[in-house]
């Protein structure tokens, strides 16, 4: 590593937040995003779905998607910004893709992802992952035979 990337690595580590809401693209959340109007500080929820994400430590960003008065409305924050106070996760969707630049096209119900569900492992915690590999046994799961 040279000597310039040290020095961006350590002003970043500076201001890189400590605790980062772990979300996935694919999920709805709600950004509450500090707004100042004049002297006043007002929080401003903007909710949809996480359409991507890009960059990495203090560059990292990410973009979010909804529908206002049937038309597509995008932003980009940057996932460490002080401007953000919150990120919430009301729902996880399952998606295939790292990128969902194909809802730009949708519209309606068609922009509708299927619901993730946690996985509860052996000691009962819920955890995300990839999918389990199925029994490798011949055997069909049930059988029923008629007499």
């Amino acid at each position: 590593m040279t000597m310039k990337n040290r020095l961006i690595a350590l002003v970043e580590q500076a201001a890189v937040k400590k605790e980062v809401p772990s979300f996935e693209i694919g999920d709805t959340v709600d950004v509450h995003v500090r707004i100042l109007e004049g002297q006043k500080e007002r929080t401003q929820i903007f909710s949809g779905v996480v359409i991507g994400r890009r960059g990495e430590g203090m560059r990292e960003m990410f973009t979010v998607r909804r529908i206002v008065q049937s038309e597509g409305v995008e932003r980009v924050f940057p996932l460490h910004s002080p401007k953000i106070a919150k990120i919430e996760v009301k729902r996880t969707g399952r998606v295939r893709r790292a990128k969902l630049y194909y809802l730009r096209k949708r519209v309606g119900k068609a922009t509708r992802l299927r619901e993730r569900k946690a996985k509860v492992s052996a000691d009962g915690a819920a955890t995300r992952g990839k999918k389990s590999k199925r029994p490798e046994s011949g055997a069909p799961a049930a059988e029923t035979t008629a007499s």
